[in-house]
């Protein structure tokens, strides 16, 4: 695997990939009770690798890209790819709720197990896991922190 660690507006991101995409993108965001994540010893760090990625998610978080266009490569069951894929048809600047989610993919009580796998999504933002709140309208869990979460929402929402 190669990697590479960039500063941006909202926090450090560290991506990580393959020869298909990228595997992992993680927000650094440094709260409290945020997914641990750590930078195995075999990884190569090739900033180059990732220089269209890096573009990409600074041009999201300052404002100016509202989809990527990046290759990914997530690994997950069944069931988390079909999450996920859902999760990517979410539109720029739209919330949706876990139910709405498991619904959509014909699991209508499947709520926790959608949460669950949205909990294990490895590449934020790209699939915008952030969009999807609580069935009360709450921010319910984000692996990277409620405040972080808070910011992309905003973000998209105009509120810079």
């Amino acid at each position: 695997m190669d990697y590479t660690r960039f500063d941006t507006r909202l926090c450090a991101v560290v991506l990580v990939g393959d020869a298909r995409g990228l595997t992992q993108l993680h927000l650094d965001s440094g709260e409290r009770g945020a997914r641990a994540f750590s930078i195995e010893p075999d990884w190569r760090h090739r900033p180059e690798r990732f220089a269209a990625a890096r573009a990409e998610v600074r041009a999201y978080l300052d404002g100016d890209r509202t989809a990527f266009t990046v290759p990914i490569h997530p690994t997950g069951t069944d069931f988390q790819r079909r999450v996920w894929a859902r999760l990517g048809e979410i539109p720029y600047g739209t919330l949706t709720t876990y139910g709405e989610i498991a619904r959509a993919i014909g699991r209508a009580g499947a709520a926790r197990a959608v949460g669950a796998a949205i909990g294990r999504n490895p590449i934020p933002l790209i699939i915008p896991c952030h969009r999807v709140i609580g069935a009360d309208g709450g921010l319910a869990g984000f692996a990277h922190g409620l405040r972080t979460k808070q910011a992309l929402i905003d973000l998209e929402a105009g509120a810079r």
